[in-house]
């Protein structure tokens, strides 16, 4: 159950998540240009109602149709959701979205599988522009009779619900399941499911609304931090603890004070009270968010803040903070001897487990039967293909037999006998490669599991090896096209900056440089949502979604240098590599990139130096 709940969450935050800069936009309008606003304006005024009407539910109604039906299902999904926007206007449709831009998805896709083997030649473009058309106007149809009325409905049933919390002053106790769903990674059903859907219908109301504010404020988790700080008796701990504070306060990655709470479980309480706390202060002082805190840091919750409730806000933020600092202080005083590490190392394996991932350990049935290894990745177009590379040259000298080979994760050929995939992952390629036996690891460069796989495939045993011990690596140098990597593209010596921002600013200079269109850097935050493009050894290497390839102009690379190091999860990448691909074209550099992995000194300098020619000249 756990497992489905969060695997919905993570469907709804896929089609909310890439739209909340819009919701983000309306609030701004709203905070500032409304009647009671910072600047009313009757002009400016005027268009926060159909952003807030029409705009935002189709936004979030065509992401949901292309991530199921593609470009087709997002164009179906925008025309079906006006349907269910018009049975009533008065009222926000998030939720009609949620369903109606999957169910255009699904429709246009069942559409296409049935006419896979009836398309007449010649017909392909006609067939699927009427069929879009057509599938369009009759979901929008069903919208307006059916999913309209019915969301109306139960948004009203939520809305009533929230208003006898509230006027019973019984909201607080939301926190009860607020707080233990985000050390469980279901927060994502809770807050984009009913939080946002209700907070936008009552900002649309009021100018603000309270929902907002009960997932994002950081108070509860800075109490427990600062805990950490003061009173833990495990040194490296508490001398984690600063750093944690700067980026779960100002980054707003709440993540990372969850390892804390599972050092000792019994910290739950200090959050879950801490937030009840600020929730019934913000419920007296009638406070609220005009729209979403995202990410839930204190300079977004601040962003969000009308200027009257400024003061009461920071009191809240404040409130959680003291209250959970308080409750936590002596249970962290009387901590047991786990570790922070041992806690992370559990997180993730809950993170694992909440995902409903599978863990295969290095080893093979069969291995003097393997005849060929398949490295997967999303796109098939940057970490897998470093990854064979890498495993190619290491494996070529005692079983030249063993052909490896690299694609994305929807297209492992049929006769795959071991498909290398990260754990996020797992369950697509069973879909795609039912037949191969499934290695899973954390990245394609530096993972035990890939030192285990080598000993089974050439010596037939189990493997015995130290892990990581990769000696016996020899990958030739590989001349790269002209002109994939240029001096333009190089920026070393980079300010540290958000993952977010490092993948933007990497898909922003592919544009400007004439790779790609502009629309890409959106589609590689896209890419680093299904799965991390960290590849081990302090390199990333973000790049576009399948979808996006269209998008490509020619194949290019630009790469930043960040010594400080940018947070992917739990790692820091000095190197981020920016990829737009074209064919393979692009995979020369990727094959000289592993040789410069393999010289601890050169990737050492690489990290680095402030010569561009040496770089150009190291990968060349």
């Amino acid at each position: 159950m756990k497992n489905k709940v969060q695997r919905f969450g993570k469907f709804l935050s896929a089609m909310v998540m890439p739209n909340i800069g819009a919701l983000i936009a309306f609030g701004f309008l709203a905070a500032l240009f409304i009647d009671t606003g910072w600047i009313p304006h009757k002009g400016f005024n005027s268009m926060v109602g159909p952003m807030l009407t029409y705009l935002i539910p189709i936004l979030i109604a065509s992401t949901g149709g292309r991530m199921i039906g593609g470009d087709r299902g997002r164009v179906v999904g925008s025309i079906a959701v006006i349907g269910a926007i018009l049975s009533n206007t008065d009222i926000t449709m998030l939720m009609a979205a949620m369903v109606m831009g999957p169910l255009a998805g699904y429709c246009v896709k069942k559409f296409d599988q049935l006419m896979e083997s009836h398309m007449p030649a010649g017909f392909e473009m006609l067939i699927n522009n009427f069929s879009v058309g057509i599938l369009g106007m009759l979901l929008a149809i069903l919208g307006y009779i059916l999913i309209g009325p019915i969301m109306s409905g139960i948004l009203s049933i939520l809305s009533a619900g929230i208003s006898i919390l509230l006027n019973n002053k019984l909201l607080p106790l939301a926190a009860i399941f607020i707080e233990p769903a985000k050390v469980l990674f279901l927060n994502n059903a809770i807050n984009h499911g009913v939080f946002t859907p209700i907070a936008t219908l009552q900002a649309a109301e009021t100018g603000k609304s309270i929902m907002y504010m009960l997932e994002a404020n950081p108070g509860p988790g800075l109490g427990i931090l600062l805990a950490y700080m003061f009173f833990c008796k495990d040194k490296t701990t508490k001398d984690s603890a600063p750093g944690a504070v700067v980026i779960h306060l100002l980054g707003g990655i709440h993540e990372i004070y969850f390892p804390y709470i599972l050092i000792n479980p019994l910290v739950i309480i200090a959050p879950i009270i801490g937030n009840m706390a600020a929730i019934f202060w913000y419920s007296i002082t009638d406070c609220g968010l005009v729209g979403p805190a995202s990410p839930g840091s204190l300079i977004a919750y601040l962003m969000m803040t009308p200027g009257p409730d400024m003061v009461k806000v920071i009191a809240g933020v404040l409130i959680a903070a003291g209250v959970s600092f308080v409750i936590a202080s002596p249970i962290v005083k009387t901590a047991g001897s786990k570790s922070l590490e041992e806690a992370q190392s559990e997180m993730a394996a809950m993170k694992a487990e909440a995902k409903g991932q599978t863990v295969v350990p290095g080893t093979v049935e069969n291995a003097d039967t393997v005849k060929k290894i398949v490295f997967a990745c999303d796109a098939g177009m940057g970490s897998s293909a470093m990854g064979a590379t890498k495993f190619r040259n290491r494996i070529k000298g005692n079983r030249p037999d063993i052909t490896v080979i690299n694609t994305s994760v929807d297209n492992i050929p049929n006769d795959c006998d071991i498909a290398v995939v990260q754990t996020t992952l797992a369950e697509r390629a069973k879909k795609s490669a039912p037949q191969a036996q499934l290695i899973t690891l954390g990245n394609f460069l530096a993972d035990p599991v890939l030192d285990a796989l080598y000993v089974q495939l050439t010596t037939g045993d189990q493997p015995a090896a130290p892990a990581g011990e990769n000696t016996d690596i020899v990958i030739p140098d590989v001349p790269i096209k002209k002109n994939i990597l240029i001096t333009d593209g190089v920026r070393l010596g980079q300010k540290p900056v958000s993952k977010e921002e490092a993948i933007l600013a990497a898909g922003k200079l592919l544009a400007k440089l004439g790779y790609v269109d502009d629309s890409y850097a959106a589609a590689m935050l896209e890419r680093e949502k299904l799965v991390t493009t960290y590849m081990g050894m302090g390199v990333a290497i973000p790049h576009g979604t399948t979808q996006a390839k269209g998008t490509v102009k020619k194949s290019g690379i630009v790469f930043f240098q960040y010594p400080e190091g940018v947070d992917f999860g739990d790692e820091k990448a000095q190197l981020v590599f920016g990829i737009a691909g074209v064919g393979d074209e692009h995979l020369d550099l990727l094959a000289n990139l592993c040789t410069v992995l393999e010289d601890e000194a050169r990737l050492e300098t690489l990290k680095t130096t402030d010569d561009i020619e040496w770089v150009l000249e190291q990968l060349s």
